[in-house]
């Protein structure tokens, strides 16, 4: 009978023996069960443990969800794991993973917008990252209740979406990238006074001009100055920027701008039309926020490319007519 119960005993501690071992290596050895280059696993807000374990099992992250469940355990991390998207291509043992988890080193997908582009050129780029369809972004971008409370007479979100980098889930889609966009706008944006008189609309719409107008920092605020001084005097901004974004508006616009068009009938023309144009005509970047929110205290009304990229200023017409003529020159040689 004791010769019985020592056998069983022996048998039952090689059995425990086997089954730890067992866990020990399910716990620590790197696993690949899936056979693509890569799996993606998204766990929602709220997701139990349990849940999490299955869906790693079920896309042959982990072995089985049992061991998985435990090693959660073990390392007492049931309630420190993080929703959100993860992607997994490596073999990985169940503590780096969990370590994952914790950290909430979730996939995203970088989209770069630099300044000065309109939403349909944005939405080029968020087509090309993969989020989703460019037409999704621009109908994202009418969402113009977003700014409701800065600028109640906007028909979109032109102008008020953020150019930066931005490192968003797969998920997020149009919607989730023009919210973010937009809440970055309002960081920029700040709660400073704005120059007497101005609204919102028209602060974002000068900044809109100066970002198109130069992409020199030391530019930004004279050339804000030079247009602030012409408002001032009720003189046109002749600012061809606002032609391209009239044709562009008209997909008229084939990266030449000729002098028939600065007699194109639009509210954007400020050839034509005295004043601001009706609303932004890009996305301007922090520097020229601003900038039109403090313009330079200059004589200048003028000013024209020197065609390296920065601009000569001016006061009078004659010293305009005669820098035009010798860079006009320049250009043609």
């Amino acid at each position: 009978m004791l010769r019985r119960l020592i056998v069983l005993v022996v048998v039952l501690a090689a059995l425990a023996a086997g089954g730890g071992w067992a866990l020990w290596r399910g716990m620590h050895e790197p696993y690949r069960g899936f056979t693509d280059p890569e799996v993606f696993v998204d766990f929602p807000q709220g997701a139990r443990t349990a849940d999490i374990a299955a869906s790693l099992a079920g896309a042959g992250v982990v072995s089985d969800a049992l061991t998985f469940r435990l090693a959660v355990r073990f390392a007492k991390a049931d309630r420190t794991l993080k929703a959100g998207e993860y992607r997994f291509i490596e073999a990985a043992t169940q503590e780096e993973i969990i370590s994952r988890l914790i950290r909430g080193d979730t996939f995203t997908r970088a989209l770069t917008f630099p300044e000065g582009l309109t939403i349909r050129e944005m939405s080029g780029i968020f087509e090309k990252s993969g989020m989703g369809a460019a037409d999704d972004f621009v109908h994202a971008a009418n969402t113009a209740s977003l700014v409701s409370d800065i600028d109640p007479d906007a028909g979109n979100l032109e102008g008020y979406l953020f150019p930066s980098t931005y490192s968003l889930p797969r998920r997020a889609g149009a919607d989730g990238v023009i919210r973010a966009m937009v809440k970055e706008f309002r960081k920029a944006l700040g709660s400073a006074p704005l120059p007497a008189g101005m609204t919102p609309r028209e602060l974002v719409t000068l900044a809109s001009i100066v970002e198109k107008e130069t992409a020199q920092p030391a530019e930004r605020a004279t050339v804000a100055g030079v247009y602030t001084n012409r408002l001032r005097i009720h003189m046109a901004l002749q600012c061809d920027p606002t032609v391209i974004y009239a044709m562009m508006l008209r997909e008229k616009w084939d990266g030449n701008i000729r002098k028939a068009d600065l007699s194109l009938d639009s509210p954007y023309n400020t050839y034509r039309y005295p004043g601001l144009p009706p609303g932004p005509i890009a996305s301007p970047g922090k520097a020229s926020l601003e900038a039109a929110r403090h313009p330079a205290s200059v004589p200048y009304l003028y000013f024209v490319s020197r065609n390296d990229g920065t601009h000569v200023f001016s006061t009078t017409l004659a010293e305009h007519n005669k820098n035009v003529h010798t860079f006009q020159q320049i250009r043609r040689k």
